[in-house]
């Protein structure tokens, strides 16, 4: 039997970020779903405060090289790889000077929203896309962490369902209680407009802030994870009123083990709903 393959998509992952809620699930789930038996792949963005030479990154040229045209400018793509040798698990990492070169992540030193925060989205939603396609990897899971990735969930379903290597993925969207302030520019809408999306795909984001791009993820996604005690309750309502399956936040598991374990299985559940859809 063809073992099952599980992207992740983080916004944050550990080491390389401080730890948090997200990015220490986002540096152990890939790990122990990898230990029981599953196929791993997972990408993260390289903002400037990755220390690539502590890390020891590296560029993967054969992946490299591609550009991605946001606003009508051309953005060189640049995708580098590290080892967790303890884990025995390879992160690839979405880079491009203009949009990763700063040595902060989405605030800069005064406490500001970066303006870009809306293009760095874009980019690196398609960035990890078309490096996945590159690498000829078709995942059967999809699994998403944090608002970074949250246009991942519609590219899926709107301008790559088509794709072979992406046909019969299915979206898991984590929640956490990663809310930013204000929202993301005004010509968002126009800049993340593909071949496949069209504007009535994008309707909720007429005011692009955070709950509204969360529930664009949600609406896009085949199952949701509350991942954390302080998610919107709004959120959680609007998924379950979307009909999407939903695991509950688990706070008695405390043990990677334990939502490890319940992460697969909610996998597993979602493909198995899938499979007795299609037939």
């Amino acid at each position: 039997m063809e073992k099952t393959k599980v992207l992740y998509i983080s916004q944050e992952i550990s080491p390389y970020l401080p730890e948090s809620q997200m990015s220490v699930i986002g540096r152990n789930l890939p790990q122990g779903i990898q230990e029981r038996g599953r196929e791993i792949r997972t990408f993260m963005p390289r903002y400037g405060c990755v220390n690539e030479r502590r890390n020891q990154l590296h560029e993967v040229i054969r992946l490299s090289g591609m550009n991605l045209i946001i606003d009508d400018t051309d953005h060189p793509l640049i995708i580098k790889v590290a080892s967790i040798q303890c884990a025995r698990m390879q992160v690839y990492f979405i880079d491009n000077e203009d949009y990763f070169g700063r040595k902060a992540t989405f605030i800069d030193k005064k406490g500001n929203f970066y303006e870009d925060n809306d293009e760095r989205i874009i980019f690196f939603a398609r960035g990890v896309l078309e490096t996945v396609k590159k690498l000829r990897w078709a995942p059967d899971v999809v699994h998403c962490h944090g608002w970074f990735t949250s246009l991942v969930p519609l590219y899926l379903k709107k301008a790559y369902s088509e794709d072979p290597v992406f046909q019969k993925s299915r979206i898991i969207y984590s929640l956490y209680g990663d809310d930013f302030p204000g929202s993301l520019d005004t010509a968002f809408r126009k800049k993340l407009i593909v071949e496949g999306v069209k504007d009535s795909d994008i309707s909720i984001l007429k005011s692009p802030d955070y709950i509204n791009l969360s529930k664009l993820a949600i609406k896009n996604s085949d199952g949701v994870i509350v991942a954390a005690e302080d998610v919107d309750s709004g959120l959680v309502d609007y998924a379950e009123n979307e009909k999407k399956p939903v695991l509950k936040y688990q706070s008695e598991a405390e043990y990677v083990d334990q939502y490890v374990d319940l992460y697969s299985d909610f996998y597993d559940s979602i493909l198995t709903e899938s499979l007795n859809l299609s037939e």
